[in-house]
Order: C-alpha cells, then structure tokens, then sequence
C-alpha cells in the first residue's frame, strides 16, 4: 500500500499537535513550581546555604537567583559592568 503525501503531511502534523500539547502542559505545570522553588531557595539563602549551590540545585540562573534574593530583601553585592 503506497502511503499519499497528504497522509504523510497529516500524520507529521498530527505527531507536532501531540508534542507541542505535551509541552504546553509541561510548560504550565513547571510555572506553578516557579512560586514553592523561589521560597525555598530564599529560605535556603536566608539559613547560609552557598548561593552557587542553591542556584545549581534549582536550576536558574544566577540573574534569576539574584533577582529573588534580592525582592526577597536579602543583601546582594553588586557587579561592575563589562567594558
């Protein structure tokens, strides 16, 4: 049986809805982790966990990591700009 480009096309099309409907929960279910991971990684700041290591425990950056810190109204030294 000789499978129609257009079956081909619809079939490829369908695998993308499939994954990217996957994804778009995935995606939603990991912000509503966002809020409970900043807190902890605040309260890990605030009992004197190193800060390199919470942020590689939580996975961000060290600008998100600073960023949350900061908000949260813990010190945070500040860097000089790249020339």
């Amino acid at each position: 049986m000789v499978e129609l480009p257009e079956e081909q096309r619809a079939a490829a099309l369908r695998q993308v809805a499939e994954i990217g409907t996957r994804r778009t929960g995935l995606l939603a279910e990991a912000e509503q982790l966002n809020g409970p991971l900043r807190a902890a990684a605040v309260e890990a700041a605030r009992v004197g966990a190193q800060r390199s290591r919470i942020r590689e425990l939580a996975g961000v950056s060290s600008k998100t990591l600073y960023g949350w810190l900061e908000e949260a109204g813990l010190e945070v030294r500040t860097t000089r700009k790249s020339r």
